[in-house]
Parts: C-alpha cells; sequence; structure tokens
C-alpha cells in the first residue's frame, strides 16, 4: 500500500530536549538543535483566551512558577510566568512558549514539529479545530507541515475539521479494542505507541494498514536497537545526548 508523504525524520526530541532543559520550552528545543535534532515533539493546549501554548500537565506547578489550570488563565498572565527556574539556575526566567513563538523557530531553521494535543479537560474538540487553523496560519507558505498527534480521539478529530491535510497520529498506551479501526476512521497516518507495545506484530498490522509505526520515550540503547531492527518508523527520545540522530 502507498504511503503519503511523511513530515518527520526517524529521530525526534521529546519535548524539545527531553529532560536536559525546560520542557516544552524554546531553550529545550535550542538545546536539542545542538546535539543535532532537527524534529521536536512538544504538549499544546489553550489558554483560557483561545491562544495555543506549550505545557504538558493541566496545572502549572511542576514546570513553572504559576498555579492552578492552566487553560483557565489568559495568555497575558501565563506569559509572564518562569519555567525555566525548576529545572535549574541557568534557566531562571526562561518563559512558557507560545505555539506561534515556537513555530517562528521551527520554520526559521527547517525543523520538524511533532504537536501532541494536549487540551483541557473538556476542551479536546475545541483544541483539535484551533490548534488545526492556527497550524495552517503558521506554517503557510513555508513548505513544511508538523504533525498532529493526541491521545484523545477527539481532539483529533477536531483538528481533522479544520485543517484535514495537516497528518494526524494516534497515540496509545494500551492497545485497546478498535484501535486500528479508530486511526484508520480519524485519517492517521501513523500510530504512536508506548515503545513496550511494539512488538513485530504490532508493527506489520500499522504498516498492513498503510500507516506509519512510532515509539515513545525511548531512552535504552538496547530497546532502540531492538525497535531500529523490526522496522519502526520513529523514535521519540529523551536521550538527546545518547542517541545521535545522523
Amino acid at each position: 500500500m502507498t504511503r503519503k508523504p511523511w513530515p518527520l525524520p526517524f529521530w525526534i526530541a521529546h519535548r524539545g530536549a527531553g529532560k536536559l532543559a525546560p520542557e516544552n520550552t524554546l531553550a529545550a528545543f535550542r538545546l536539542g538543535a545542538q546535539y543535532g535534532y532537527r524534529a521536536f515533539e512538544c504538549d499544546v493546549k489553550l489558554s483560557s483566551d483561545g491562544l495555543p501554548f506549550l505545557l504538558h500537565d493541566a496545572i502549572l506547578e511542576r514546570t513553572s512558577n504559576g498555579q492552578g489550570v492552566a487553560g483557565e488563565q489568559r495568555w497575558r498572565e501565563l506569559s509572564l510566568l518562569d519555567a525555566g527556574s525548576w529545572h535549574g539556575r541557568s534557566h531562571a526566567g526562561e518563559p512558557l512558549a507560545s505555539l506561534e513563538a515556537a513555530a517562528r523557530f521551527c520554520i526559521a531553521n527547517r525543523f520538524a514539529l511533532n504537536i501532541e494535543l494536549k487540551a483541557t479537560p473538556g476542551q479536546e474538540l475545541l483544541t483539535g479545530q484551533v490548534l488545526g487553523r492556527e497550524v495552517l496560519r503558521l506554517w503557510a507558505g513555508s513548505g513544511l507541515a508538523p504533525l498532529f498527534s493526541s491521545f484523545d480521539p477527539l481532539s483529533l478529530q477536531g483538528a481533522r475539521q479544520s485543517a484535514p491535510e495537516v497528518p494526524r497520529g494516534l497515540l496509545l498506551d494500551s492497545l485497546r479494542s478498535g484501535w486500528l479501526d479508530e486511526a484508520l476512521g480519524l485519517g492517521c497516518q501513523a500510530v504512536i505507541t508506548n515503545f513496550r507495545l511494539m512488538d513485530r506484530t504490532t508493527l506489520e498490522t500499522i504498516h498492513a494498514a498503510g500507516l506509519r509505526a512510532l515509539v515513545y520515550t525511548v531512552n535504552d540503547p538496547a530497546a532502540a536497537q531492538t525497535l531500529i531492527a523490526a522496522g519502526v518508523d520513529g523514535i521519540i527520545t529523551d536521550a538527546v545526548d545518547r542517541f545521535s540522530p545522523a
């Protein structure tokens, strides 16, 4: 089965540079780039006034000096937070990154981006719809295309509604009943599983359906070599200092 063009190289830096810099910040992207990475994964949600920005958790406490549910706060307030000091003094004052800032960085450097739709609970469809429109606006004329991914089918459906031409990948942390039909029904081009789930049978099933098979979050060299030998199409890793993307 012929597969559509694919926007990502094989190696993808998780949340920018994994654990070596404050996750989901431009500092993490810059550090990942210093290690030779040309593709980055990040988590994106909406502020209360509808601006997409990078953050994994629903709440702010773990990775910033803010408090409360991030999606209930306006970007004006969120943009003033320190998202770097928790990781170390050298990153003090690093701000939360807007999707627009991440897009400018990636387009200027010809980097690829995997945008995980990480909606505030209750905003899954809206997040996908807004992100679809924003990606079409921000990447217009660049010749690049990011990848949308999500564990939540409703978020992917929203992205499909507003930006059907932007590729999508279904994230899985378990092989629930009907997972392949779900991915196909959402018009996905990839299935991205926890690396422990990706055995040869699962890989062959994904490939037979004409989809790409990617894995997260692989930090062990032996596991990486096993997956590469099996024929996976991409690896998301924290260990940007351990794996050369060349």
